[in-house]
């Protein structure tokens, strides 16, 4: 029996009739058509479905979407701004930190969450924030190069 779920998903107000056992990465890209976010090994173990729920990183591979109800859930496609790129969707690019890109929202997540509660994190924190999402392309190093810059980017932004 179908459930009513409320969210605010990348600023929007949505409501869903979902099946409780309904997991939030199958809400995301099943029912609101947000294939940004990334299904993939479904136990918990390569970070390519993390969303910000309360701007904090989950996996929403492991998330029963009833239990993100009335929360603010940030998924890939809500941190854009028209066709302005976030500064560390930028970042990434500039840096060369996306090669098949699979990874690349659940990274670009967890390094926002990072600059959001640290602006100007050391190398050492942001290998750590990251520590979550499995990169089997890159090496890391460009995504870590990527996210400081972003900060560095970000940092120049507001004192602006």
């Amino acid at each position: 029996m179908k459930q009513i779920a409320n969210f605010i998903v990348n600023g929007k107000a949505c409501e869903l009739a979902i099946e409780p056992h309904m997991l939030l990465v199958e809400v995301l890209r099943d029912e609101l058509g947000l294939t940004g976010t990334k299904q993939s090994c479904g136990i918990g173990h390569c970070g390519a479905c993390t969303v910000l729920i309360d701007g904090i990183p989950t996996l929403s591979c492991l998330t029963p979407a009833l239990t993100a109800r009335g929360k603010n859930i940030t998924t890939i496609e809500g941190l854009a701004e028209g066709t302005r790129l976030h500064p560390i969707q930028k970042a990434f690019i500039d840096y060369g930190a996306i090669q098949c890109g699979y990874c690349t929202p659940g990274m670009i997540l967890s390094a926002k969450a990072l600059l959001d509660r640290n602006p100007n994190p050391s190398r050492e924190q942001v290998k750590q924030a990251l520590s979550g999402n499995l990169c089997r392309c890159t090496g890391y190093v460009k995504i870590v190069d990527a996210v400081l810059a972003a900060a560095e980017s970000m940092g120049k932004e507001a004192s602006e």
